[in-house]
């Protein structure tokens, strides 16, 4: 008895853990999507480039789900399959415009290239010059962009608004060397602000309205060692008049 009984043991033991291997798959949310194959990353992407031009044209609040679908050729419950639902899908949206146009790594690499000021100012706006006179400024990408900036959402928001501090950083840093003054100093923000200023009617207002009232102003590509050189040639001369007038006082 005593041997057949400690035969069996072994053999439910077994049979125990044999059962136990067979277990279900968990469904929590690290095991709530399988691997993503190919035919979801051709699903995804088309989402994201249909959402992309709706939202760039409509807005966050303007963008409906069913059109996006509809667009991208897809079943209607696939912003919730892939993205979680429609916020998901803006995150996602916006996350792609951000890798196709250019960080603050790349412009702080820029500027960092050069030592002298007024070079690093150059580096600085013609980085932005040449993106804001690329066909990739025109884009979804860039039109979503700049419409964060001027009515920026709850969802994105506040990246967006590191993302503009530590740009802002990085001009307040050559104004300040430019005119001699600390870069908390008021005339270093009013600074900026005038240096800045034609990069922001170039991001917001339409090429056509800038065509049909400044008819001979060049907006292509050919055109941006030319309209950086003016632009830094302006600023600057504006910068060395704040500069001399404050040595004055």
């Amino acid at each position: 008895m005593s041997k057949q009984g400690t035969h069996r043991g072994p053999g439910k033991l077994r049979q125990g853990r044999s059962q136990g291997s067979h277990r279900p798959p968990r469904t929590g949310a690290a095991h709530a999507r399988p691997l993503i194959g190919a035919r979801s990353l051709r699903t995804r992407a088309a989402l994201i480039e249909a959402a992309g031009q709706s939202f760039a044209r409509l807005g966050f609040e303007g963008g409906s789900g069913q059109d996006i679908c509809r667009e991208a050729g897809v079943h209607s419950a696939a912003i919730v399959y892939h993205f979680g639902g429609l916020a998901g899908l803006y995150r996602a949206v916006l996350d792609e415009a951000r890798a196709r146009l250019p960080t603050t790594e790349q412009i702080q690499a820029a500027v960092d290239v050069e030592s002298d000021p007024r070079r690093r100012l150059e580096a600085f706006l013609g980085l932005l010059v040449r993106t804001l006179l690329s066909p990739l400024s025109q884009s979804w990408a860039g039109r979503l962009f700049a419409r964060e900036f001027v009515s920026p959402t709850r969802i994105y928001g506040p990246i967006h608004d590191d993302a503009l501090l530590a740009r802002a950083k990085i001009l307040k840093g050559i104004i300040a060397a430019l005119i001699g003054r600390a870069p908390a100093d008021p005339v270093v923000a009013r600074g900026c602000i005038s240096t800045i200023a034609p990069c922001a009617v170039l991001l917001l207002v339409d090429r056509r309205k800038l065509k049909l009232l400044l008819p001979h102003l060049e907006m292509r590509e050919n055109a941006v060692p030319a309209l950086t050189r003016h632009l830094v040639d302006f600023a600057l001369a504006g910068l060395n008049a704040i500069a001399d007038d404050g040595a004055r006082r």
